[in-house]
């Protein structure tokens, strides 16, 4: 798919005020999600899935078990979740940690970057709502801290 129609179906997702736009175009697929910030900018994701790669909905956080409560951190952008900084090193946090702000929490890999997520408040982590090397979506909770 072509720059110039990606940017037109980022203007239409901007200008029209949709939330979400998903286009299949033979083996490429592109999503434009509108992250509702106050400038018309959307966020592209551009996939090529193997064929036998099957796509699944985030879980969303009315399904969870609401008996934990506490602050939610949440995905601050389309990615892919990781625990540790890699395969042979141990997690940054488990449950029953203690964090401090500013404490990584996780890593997001979004377009071959390695984006640290940081805990916004000092607690224990309660939950760990996503599995290693999952994708997360913009905005989906990622931990709970109490």
């Amino acid at each position: 798919m072509d720059l110039r129609k990606l940017k037109t179906l980022i203007d239409l997702v901007s200008e029209s005020g949709i939330s979400e736009l998903e286009v299949n175009e033979g083996e490429d697929r592109v999503r434009i999600v509108n992250a509702g910030s106050s400038a018309p900018i959307g966020q592209v994701v551009y996939a090529n899935p193997a064929p036998s790669q099957t796509m699944q909905a985030a879980p969303v956080a009315a399904a969870a078990p609401a008996a934990e409560s506490g602050f939610v951190a949440r995905s601050p952008m389309v990615g892919t979740f990781y625990r540790a900084p890699n395969p042979e090193s141990p997690n940054f946090v488990n449950i029953g940690d203690t964090v401090k702000v500013g404490q990584t929490l996780c890593i997001i890999e979004a377009m071959k970057l390695l984006n640290e997520i940081e805990s916004e408040h000092a607690g224990v982590v309660k939950e760990i709502l996503c599995e290693n090397g999952q994708g997360v979506e913009f905005d989906q909770p990622l931990f709970i801290i109490a």
